[in-house]
């Protein structure tokens, strides 16, 4: 796929941050308000979803980023502004949504949601929320220099975390990048791990043992995929054009966010909730958990083979 390709898809996706969260917010305000628990989780659904969607739209950016680089008209320094300040907004979001997902968790196992879960998600919503607007402001301003004042100069770029160090530290310290593939491997044993008990429970083995049983450990999932995330993107930015082209990665990502939205079944569904020692799972809940365990092998075939596929190692 092409640097354009990517870029058109970056300008398909960029609105979904800032415009799907102030959905998922105002519902989440109006769920507080009524205190309705179905509102609630409604709203953390749209959370966890726009957190998954917030992704690809970051990493396209970078494409579009380098499919504008030196055109006319184009600063470099706003450009940068934007994809630190979407980095950091990225950081947010991630929080927000790894949260939300918890808060769900929660309503499954306790029906309930805990006062310090649903606080906390507020107050974040609430910074990502004006964070992720604040970047798509800078992203506008790119190519839109009718809404900025007549003559007015880009600001230099004073964000809190800049790409551009974080990739200087990574490729000039020795033990920077071991490191963050020794944690990516971590976080990924750790979720295929989970992804294999909870799934292969679905399809009949161990079935002396309850799903509520399995059902404890996607905590541990969910942070093993929240390291591998954070360890990919640190990549991602360290040596972006090795990335931005590679057919591989895109692969990987269409597949991790769908595989991300697919543990809301388990979260969510009674159908597997309710099985019990011995219960064997309906044939929809074995399709699902097929189906999961081939997309997460996916998402690992396509990383082992990015240096292969997409030929930019």
């Amino acid at each position: 796929m092409s640097l354009a390709n990517l870029a058109h898809l970056h300008l398909l996706l960029n609105h979904l941050p800032t415009v799907g969260f102030s959905v998922g917010l105002g519902l989440y305000l109006v769920a507080l308000f009524r205190k309705s628990d179905d509102l609630k989780r409604a709203s953390l659904v749209i959370f966890l979803g726009i957190a998954l969607l917030t992704i690809p739209t970051f990493m396209t950016g970078k494409a579009a980023q380098q499919a504008i680089a030196g055109q006319e008209g184009v600063s470099d320094v706003l450009t940068e502004t934007h994809e630190d300040a979407a980095l950091l907004a990225f950081f947010f979001m991630a929080i927000t949504g790894v949260l939300a997902w918890l808060g769900l968790w929660q309503y499954r196992r306790m029906s309930r949601v805990t006062g310090g879960i649903l606080t906390a998600v507020l107050l974040l919503s609430f910074v990502t929320f004006g964070l992720m607007a604040r970047a798509a402001n800078i992203g506008g301003e790119i190519r839109h220099p009718e809404i900025k004042a007549a003559g007015e100069a880009a600001a230099p770029n004073t964000e809190l975390i800049k790409s551009g160090s974080i990739a200087g530290f990574i490729n000039t310290t020795n033990w920077a990048w071991p490191t963050l593939e020794t944690l990516h491997f971590i976080g990924l044993t750790m979720l295929l791990g989970v992804v294999l008990v909870v799934n292969l429970r679905m399809l009949g083995v161990a079935k002396n043992v309850s799903f509520a049983a399995v059902h404890r450990l996607l905590p541990w999932g969910i942070l093993g995929f929240g390291i591998n995330v954070i360890t990919g993107i640190f990549f991602f930015i360290t040596v972006p054009e090795q990335y931005t082209q590679n057919i591989a990665l895109i692969w990987k990502m269409l597949l991790t966010v769908i595989a991300g939205l697919n543990v809301i079944y388990f979260t969510l569904f009674d159908e597997a909730w309710v099985l019990g020692p011995g219960d064997d799972a309906p044939v929809r809940a074995k399709v699902m958990a097929s189906f999961t365990i081939l997309l997460w092998v996916g998402v690992i075939w396509f990383g082992r083979m990015m240096p292969f596929i997409g030929g930019s190692f």
